[in-house]
């Protein structure tokens, strides 16, 4: 470890995790990440309202579920926690919510634990959502999350870094698959629908980081829900999704190019 960062990180590569939190504003980034944001921006200036719009998703839809009694929350492609994270967002309504960050990203693991650490009520795991049955060893081992209770399973902004090689309904089905009823599901993707042609050039970039991004129909994107229930207003544009307010949607709502869903596991009947 030097400087704080695990030896094995390569510098020369820039990180979609650190590039992410470039445009959110903090400060776990370096010159290689910003060189990329610097390019991504030139060619998308709207680019980091963008990523504001898919936190400010995020921070509604844990919200809902935690007026639907949902106080645990595995939290896949976390990223780098900056400000207006999953855990502060909970544990403002429901001091005692407890939350599991999972990330591929070896520095926004080193950089959640050293935030995080003190906190009894967080975790962090380096994992890969490729591997979904890891993911839910570790964190039973843990033992922070009861996944025997309804968990809101969050996957905001990731699957799009899955190729379609890797199956992501598959990986999706078994995260399902390990949840209680009563559990949620909120997923956010890019797309290519109703997209000007510079954000898909822009996407391209995305090739030069260890993640490229694969952007998908609402059709798709709607699959990964499986037979859970939709919440209203279904799978939209992530601005249209229960916003605070209606002043809080522009003309334009497609601009931000990805949709926002949340889906819930009903009790099955019988």
């Amino acid at each position: 470890m030097a400087d704080g960062l695990p030896t094995e990180i390569d510098l020369s590569r820039p990180s979609a995790a650190r590039v992410y939190d470039y445009f959110l504003g903090g400060a776990h980034n370096f010159e290689i990440d910003r060189q990329l944001a610097g390019q991504i921006a030139s060619m998308t200036p709207n680019l980091a309202a963008t990523m504001r719009a898919g936190r400010e998703f995020l921070r509604r839809a844990v919200r809902a579920l935690l007026d639907a009694g949902i106080d645990q929350f595995l939290d896949i492609g976390s990223g780098i926690p900056t400000v207006g994270n999953v855990h502060e967002v909970a544990q403002a309504a429901n001091p005692k919510a407890r939350v599991v960050y999972v990330d591929i990203d070896p520095v926004a693991v080193a950089h959640s634990r050293e935030l995080l650490a003190g906190d009894d009520l967080t975790g962090v795991i380096h994992a890969d959502l490729r591997q979904p049955e890891a993911i839910l060893a570790a964190c039973r081992a843990m033992g922070l999350l009861d996944l025997d209770r309804p968990v809101g399973l969050l996957l905001a902004g990731v699957v799009h870094f899955v190729k379609d090689a890797d199956r992501p309904a598959e990986l999706l089905a078994t995260l399902r698959a390990a949840a209680a009823p009563g559990s949620f599901l909120v997923v956010s993707h890019s797309t290519f629908e109703d997209q000007p042609q510079e954000m898909l050039d822009a996407q391209r970039l995305s090739a030069r980081t260890a993640t490229e991004i694969t952007l998908r129909s609402r059709a798709e994107i709607t699959g990964f829900f499986g037979d859970w229930t939709i919440l209203e207003p279904g799978v939209v544009h992530m601005p249209l999704w229960r916003p605070d307010s209606p002043s809080d949607v522009d003309e334009h709502p497609e601009r931000f190019g990805a949709f926002g869903g949340v889906a819930r596991y009903d009790q099955p009947a019988g």
